[in-house]
């Protein structure tokens, strides 16, 4: 479930941040909503985000063959860029929503390269412990309804990654104009998304205080690399509980 910065990178222009506190979705509704909007939504996505490329550049030489894995993979333009990555042996793309798998596979097919698409849920991997090589997770852990599945997603991450892998994570963040808040806590939100025709469609979010995302990385299994604010997004580079920070 990818999304897109804060600032409008990549035809965001249509949807407008809602200040009311809305009702806490299940996973299931977060799902639905992606599935509804999969086909349009996909179809303004078609570039990788540069923070993404230059995770992958200075992180694509790998000590063994290895796995790549794209956490919220939406229609697999990331998963596109760990494909290319020459010691990645296999690419496993992972999202709830079946609609954005779809359109994955259809990427996948267009500009020839191999995924392994999965339908699945980010606080339960189907991925064997130190499997993961490569990751990244990027726009997808804010949609997650709950502290404490946002919470099992990362350690989740930590579990599948090898000893030397790294993952980038990112979430939209309160650093951003857009959003009229500031201290040290997030909040819940919702985000609309314009179908062609004019029907809106609420999508959740929680926006990251800086703090609060640092915060949570630190009390996960990850260990954190380095991270940064870009575009109204925090930014972080981690390794799996037992990886060795360099």
């Amino acid at each position: 479930m990818a999304d897109d910065q804060p600032d409008g990178t990549g035809a965001e222009p249509e949807a407008g941040s809602k200040s009311t506190e809305p009702g806490e979705p299940d996973r299931a509704a977060v799902r639905d909503t992606y599935d509804r909007i999969a086909s349009h939504f996909a179809s303004t996505r078609e570039y990788p985000w540069p923070e993404v490329e230059a995770f992958v550049d200075d992180h694509g030489s790998l000590e063994a063959p290895t796995v790549g894995l794209d956490l919220g993979c939406g229609n697999c333009r990331h998963a596109e860029l760990l494909a290319d990555v020459p010691d990645l042996e296999t690419v496993v793309g992972v999202d709830a929503s079946r609609g954005l798998l779809e359109t994955g596979r259809e990427r996948a097919g267009e500009q020839g390269f191999d995924v392994e698409l999965c339908q699945g849920d980010a606080s339960t991997l189907p991925l064997a412990d130190g499997t993961v090589g490569l990751a990244v997770y990027v726009a997808t852990l804010h949609h997650l309804p709950t502290a404490s599945v946002r919470r099992a997603s990362l350690d989740e991450l930590a579990r599948v990654l090898s000893p030397d892998g790294r993952a980038l994570v990112s979430a939209w963040s309160t650093a951003h104009d857009r959003f009229d808040a500031d201290g040290t806590e997030g909040f819940d939100t919702t985000v609309e998304w314009t179908l062609p025709g004019g029907e809106t469609v609420d999508r959740f979010y929680h926006i990251y205080a800086p703090e609060e995302f640092e915060r949570q990385l630190e009390r996960s299994d990850l260990e954190v690399v380095d991270w940064e604010l870009s575009s109204g997004n925090c930014y972080a580079t981690v390794a799996g509980a037992d990886g060795s920070v360099r």
